[in-house]
């Protein structure tokens, strides 16, 4: 389990986020000046350089979001400039694109960034530029909204494996839906039935909460009392004529009942972060969807469990590997009691998911604080420092000046064999993805505006 360090402090990661931000723009240019766009979206790298996968483009958003957080870090108007310009060319089509859940992927990245970034003060007001990226968000979150299957106790907005499929990745789409409904809009549909953005959220969002998350209370016999709390299901498969559950599944992790990393940390970050968007609703805007006080007691388990199953099934250093369940984890002997190792023989470790989990620990051990309860604040929000620590540092940070990645040791897709296995190797390495480095930027610059007194940085700021 992570050796959580209750003394680094966030002011001790200063030098750190510095040096960090410092290559984080190299990485940048060195990707807008050697990457041939004609090949599609970058989406990892292949001995150091990035390369595509014609799956869906669901990184190209992460690509121009991070020349926009360079910015709202350093100030450097070249990033700024860089990543306006190649939204406004680039990203139209995420708008309307009816066969993704990726939706509070690609434009929340951009659009959303650019426009908290005016709301902010940070960048110029322009009422009509003001509005464009509004436009974009509010149709955006209609057309994720609309990716909808009905089950017995709710909804949920389907994969693109299909309408019987719940990933648990899609939480964090909800941000779409949810900034869309904040800026006013409604979904509609035939004969002009206004549907709640709100309502779809929520439904979501407890949707996952139900049937991606377990906790321990014996839904099946692999959700046992103890190991189970906070085991994650990568899908979950309905059958869309009756609205049942039938079982979990995973199209990137192990198994069905493994937890794979990567979608552990969607969950733990995903929930966190909408626990303080619930915050800035009323009660009367819930009480369609179960009231307040009850959607928040489903977040919060759920991030806690999460987050808690992170924090007990991670190595000492707060990396994890690839997958809780993979096949040969055993060779590696008791691995949790010493540092992840991303060159072993046995198991690839996935810094990515260490990248986008962060936040959840930082964002859960901040609102808990918030709430009173410092202690258990306390245990999560040092738990994310520590995790920070590591990823801020070697053998993770990539300081190779050829090396256009930004976090190394990042995988993508294990069952299907995508990732590089570099030379001399015996399983994939010393790679970085789109995701994992836009997903540190986001914790470096939410470390840097809480160490500089900034304002707050959320989603829907």
């Amino acid at each position: 389990m992570i050796k959580i360090d209750f003394q680094v402090k966030q002011e001790t990661l200063k030098k750190k986020l510095d040096l960090f931000w410092e290559l984080s723009g190299e990485k940048i240019k060195l990707i807008d000046n050697k990457y041939d766009t004609t090949k599609g979206s970058p989406v990892f790298t292949v001995n150091g350089k990035y390369s595509t996968r014609g799956w869906t483009e669901w990184t190209q958003g992460f690509q121009f979001g991070s020349a926009i957080l360079q910015f709202d870090a350093t100030g450097d108007k070249y990033f700024l400039e860089s990543g306006k310009k190649a939204t406004l060319e680039k990203m139209a089509p995420h708008i309307s694109h009816i066969g993704v859940h990726d939706h509070g992927f690609n434009n929340l990245s951009t659009y959303g960034n650019l426009l908290r970034l005016m709301n902010e003060g940070k960048i110029q007001f322009n009422e009509w530029e003001k509005n464009f990226y509004e436009l974009a968000i509010k149709i955006s979150g209609a057309v994720q909204a609309s990716r909808w299957t009905t089950i017995k106790d709710g909804g949920f907005i389907y994969s693109f494996n299909g309408p019987h499929s719940l990933f648990v990745d899609t939480i964090r789409s909800c941000r779409i839906l949810m900034t869309s409904h904040k800026l006013g809009h409604v979904f509609q549909s035939e004969g002009d039935v206004r549907i709640s953005l709100l309502e779809r959220a929520i439904q979501h969002i407890s949707a996952t909460a139900k049937y991606s998350i377990f906790y321990g209370e014996g839904r099946d016999s692999y959700d046992p009392e103890v190991s189970g709390w906070g085991r994650t299901a990568h899908e979950s498969i309905f059958n869309t004529n009756d609205g049942n559950f039938r079982c979990p599944n995973s199209q990137q992790g192990y198994t069905g009942f493994s937890t794979w990393t990567r979608g552990l940390a969607w969950a733990m970050t995903g929930f966190a972060e909408e626990l303080e968007l619930l915050q800035t609703l009323s009660d009367h805007e819930l009480e369609l969807s179960g009231g307040k006080v009850e959607i928040e007691r489903i977040m919060l388990k759920a991030a806690q469990a999460t987050c808690d199953f992170y924090i007990e099934n991670t190595p000492v250093d707060g990396i994890p590997y690839w997958d809780t369940g993979a096949p040969n984890l055993h060779k590696l002997g008791d691995y949790l009691s010493k540092p992840a190792d991303p060159y072993n023989e046995w198991e690839p470790v996935d810094s990515s998911a260490a990248a986008i989990g962060v936040q959840g620990l930082l964002r859960l051990g901040k609102y808990l604080i918030e709430k009173g309860e410092k202690e258990a604040g306390e245990k999560y929000w040092q738990a994310g420092l520590t995790v920070m620590n590591s990823l801020l540092d070697y053998p993770y940070l990539s300081t190779d000046p050829k090396h256009q990645g930004l976090i190394l040791h990042s995988i993508y897709h294990q069952p299907n064999g995508w990732d590089n296995i570099p030379e001399g190797q015996k399983i994939a390495c010393g790679e970085s993805s789109m995701w994992g480095d836009y997903h540190a930027r986001e914790a470096a610059l939410y470390l840097q505006r809480i160490i500089n007194n900034e304002v707050y940085y959320t989603f829907f700021g």
